[in-house]
């Protein structure tokens, strides 16, 4: 199965099944649609990232805050680690609009993944991560 390296808190996000887009600046290859990836958590952690934005995006969507603002508040992110997965349905592209329905609050494009099914491991699984995405070979 393939991996894709996300920067905490996102992987956080997509993980819990909070946020429904990965935004890229390259298409979603071809292939990638309706497959099952890992996501893994890159080493760094994005702290930089804009919480007000976060609890917007948050809020558009009609999730509750709590659980990530409390590991927000922790920091305690897995880095470097397989950390869930979750299925490729699509590409949202054109201002996010998919499917008919309305934009997604996580899409910045150009090019946006579309997710769905996430699951997040209890157990991270530590793991060298890589650009784009990447093969993941039982040992």
């Amino acid at each position: 199965m393939k991996a894709l390296s996300i920067r905490q808190p996102w992987a956080w996000l997509i993980v819990h099944g909070y946020k429904d887009v990965e935004n890229r600046t390259w298409p979603l290859p071809e292939d990638m649609r309706g497959q099952r990836i890992y996501v893994h958590a890159g080493v760094k952690v994005d702290w930089d990232t804009s919480t007000a934005w976060i609890l917007d995006a948050l809020q558009k969507q009609g999730s509750g805050i709590e659980p990530f603002w409390k590991v927000w508040r922790s920091g305690h992110f897995p880095t470097g680690a397989l950390v869930g997965e979750v299925t490729i349905i699509g590409q949202a592209a054109h201002g996010g609009e998919h499917l008919g329905q309305k934009p997604s609050p996580w899409y910045e494009g150009p090019c946006g993944f579309l997710l769905d099914d996430a699951v997040a491991y209890d157990n991270p699984i530590p793991w060298r991560g890589q650009l784009r995405f990447f093969e993941v070979l039982p040992c």
